[in-house]
């Protein structure tokens, strides 16, 4: 067991109550982890190729890998897991624009509560909620996760708010501000900014209080002409290259006292408020605007919402019809933490509506917001609205210029497409005994084959948060069953052989499932292995010394995900996303719902939509040869439910895959005494 600092704690607090007790992610043998990868890599390659990936993964047991292994169990000796620092590395030495590559988006289903249907009032709402949940939190009365009664690890609850990702020459890292007490608010790409919590962390301000500040804000930054908004977008340089926006915010800083303040105001906010001025009609528009803003060009100059972000930390975006989510800086977390958040948020939301109904409705969190003037150790909050005032150099506005048309490049470069499926979903797969996530990834397989003809490498993350500081490993979807299944499925052999295939399939899925959440994959395994000896030799030599398995064809094909899947949702969501992780691509975030499943999928103006159709007709093909079948008794489907439905099944992860590793050099900024800093609104009372 490793000491760590989530142990100082009151016996009374339950947040991190199970943090000593969560045993460390297993290093495992090397021999084990050299046969799953031969395994995995087999299914995607040619004999002679697999021969020769063979040849040289049996060189490296008897040469390089006993060396490294060993490293490796002594470098972990002292750290929490033994890929953490590597996997935070590979994020932070990550040097393109992190919109479309990095950042991923959730899409809450739309509020019950009909006055909530509008930006301001639902934006409150969302707030405070999200303040209680900051204040649970910090006053450590959060309940901590499970699985199936096995206390998750709570650490990236740590790294959620307050936390801003700062670019270097060398990459990023990240800043964490844990005594942070305000929000900043982004409208029209102009900044904002006021107090919430109290010093206790209490919540400090009122729904009603907020929505007034909200109108305040889109009063005023109603005001500036669309030529200037587009002129003065700091934001958009949050989107460029991390080289490009180190040497900018370089400038930023040195070239004002008050661009230093504004920063810091930035960096230690616990969140940012994205206020869009759209109202997205069809699904692929509102996953479009939550993946990367939208595009509009008038006057010559950018006016869409993709001016209208800050992309280096967690964002809660509404637009003017009531529809909101999330995009997050996804270094220090994961999809299950962000998704933890929302779902609560919007449980709160809904409740504190049922509350009104029934003052005996049960709320989600214990803490209450208070009156705006109230105070703690003499420290006054100051909850009025700020607007932060820029003062930018030409070299700035050359910059914002330049990073938008990049930043504009990049969106009409990509292209995002949804399918919400309604014939079926989770009550129908698992009555005729299915795992639903293995089901759909036999899917997945399915489609792309029977669209392209070929096989590619694919990649759904498992979760490890069972263990300290756990992340993530990858379940490489290709089997040797699933591409019998779908070569099989393509041919006009009789749909009883077709669906032996594909529960043969499934079920091998369902086992590696399985051992991937144990921390028994391939790819962090080997991955730690080649950063070790990154780390032993520097970047001398590098090619001439590195590991022949590390610059072998099965090494460089396993790696190069083209399905880059993820299962991540529950009823408070109604879409879930991210881009695709290489060019050739597809990123597709996935929802399994009760009776139906949602699908977002993105690329670089591959065939998406057609993509999305030939899933929903294998979808409907695969429908009707079940119910051909004879139906499963409900005593065996009940066992199977319980035993063989995907592990973790509805909090998918996932994560860039495929970055290069740097060490990591993190800091910590403490809040300290936060100026005064921008214009203070005048206070109008519009409720």
């Amino acid at each position: 067991m490793v000491e760590n600092s989530d142990s100082n704690k009151s016996h009374h607090k339950k947040t991190f109550k199970h943090q000593d007790n969560i045993p460390k992610l297993p290093i495992p043998p090397l021999e084990d982890t050299i046969k799953r990868y031969l395994s995995a890599i087999k299914p995607l390659q040619r004999e002679k190729d697999h021969l020769q990936t063979i040849a040289v993964a049996q060189e490296f047991l008897k040469k390089d890998g006993p060396q490294l292994q060993e490293k490796l169990i002594d470098y972990a000796k002292d750290k929490s897991s033994y890929i953490e620092e590597f996997w935070d590395d590979s994020y932070l030495s990550y040097t393109d624009p992190v919109v479309l590559n990095l950042n991923p988006f959730f899409v809450l289903e739309d509020d019950p509560t009909p006055a909530r249907n509008n930006q301001v009032i639902r934006a409150a709402s969302l707030i405070l909620s999200s303040l209680k949940f900051i204040h649970a939190l910090r006053a450590e009365i959060l309940e901590p996760d499970y699985f199936r009664g096995t206390p998750l690890c709570m650490s990236q609850f740590n790294r959620l708010f307050g936390t801003a990702r700062l670019p270097t020459g060398n990459g990023c890292t990240m800043s964490t501000s844990h005594e942070s007490r305000h929000i900043v608010v982004l409208c029209r790409g102009q900044f904002y900014w006021f107090d919430v919590l109290k010093e206790n962390n209490e919540v400090g301000i009122s729904e009603k209080e907020l929505v007034n500040n909200l109108k305040a804000i889109k009063q005023d930054a109603s005001d500036l002409p669309i030529v200037e908004v587009a002129k003065n977008a700091v934001g958009v340089l949050s989107t460029e290259n991390r080289r490009i926006w180190a040497e900018l915010r370089d400038i930023l800083e040195k070239s004002s006292e008050n661009n230093r303040d504004a920063l810091k105001v930035l960096d230690s906010a616990l969140f940012v408020v994205c206020l869009d001025e759209v109202s997205p009609v069809s699904s692929d528009e509102l996953a479009t605007n939550m993946l990367c803003g939208t595009y509009d060009i008038q006057q010559g100059v950018q006016c869409g919402t993709c001016a209208n972000r800050w992309y280096d930390k967690l964002q809660i975006i509404v637009c003017e019809n009531g529809s909101a989510g999330v995009n997050f800086e996804h270094t220090g977390v994961d999809g299950h933490t962000v998704l933890r958040f929302v779902s609560d948020i919007y449980t709160d939301t809904i409740l504190r509506f049922a509350h009104k109904i029934n003052s005996h409705a049960t709320p989600i969190f214990n803490s209450q917001p208070t009156s705006r003037h109230s105070h703690t150790n003499g420290i006054n909050m100051d909850t009025t609205p700020k607007k932060l005032e820029w003062n930018l150099k030409p070299e700035i506005h050359i910059g914002i210029r330049f990073a938008e048309t990049r930043l504009s490049d990049l969106i009409l470069q990509n292209e995002v497409k949804v399918l919400e499926f309604d014939k079926y979903g989770k009550s129908f797969i698992t009555h005729y005994n299915f795992s639903p996530d293995a089901f759909v990834q036999m899917a997945f397989q399915a489609a792309y084959y029977g669209l392209y003809g070929s096989i590619e490498s694919t990649y759904e993350p498992a979760m490890t948060k069972a263990f300290f500081h756990g992340r993530t490993e990858a379940i490489r979807s290709v089997t040797t069953e699933s591409v019998d299944f779908v070569k099989l499925w393509w041919t006009d052999a009789p749909g009883s052989e077709k669906l032996k295939a594909l529960r043969t399939a499934v079920q091998a899925h369902v086992q590696l499932t399985k051992m991937c959440a144990k921390g028994l994959g391939q790819d962090r395994h080997l991955y730690a292995l080649q950063c070790v000896w990154q780390k032993e030799v520097g970047n001398s030599n590098v090619e001439e010394k590195l590991p022949t398995i590390f610059k072998d064809n099965g090494w460089q094909t396993l790696s190069t995900t083209v399905i880059s899947t993820s299962n991540c949702g529950n009823p408070s969501l109604r879409l879930f996303g991210f881009g695709p992780v290489v060019a050739e691509g597809f990123g597709i975030g996935y929802i399994i719902k009760d009776e139906g499943i949602a699908f977002c999928a993105s690329s670089k103006h591959r065939q998406t939509r057609r993509f999305l159709q030939t899933l929903e007709n294998y979808f409907n093909d695969v429908r009707l040869l079940l119910q051909s079948e004879k139906r499963i008794p409900d005593s065996t489907r009940n066992s199977f439910e319980e035993e063989n439905i995907s592990m973790f099944s509805g909090y998918g992860y996932f994560d860039a895959g495929g970055v290069d590793s740097l060490f990591e050099h993190r800091f910590e900024e403490k809040r300290g005494g936060m100026k005064k800093v921008g214009r203070a609104l005048k206070p109008v009372d519009y409720c």
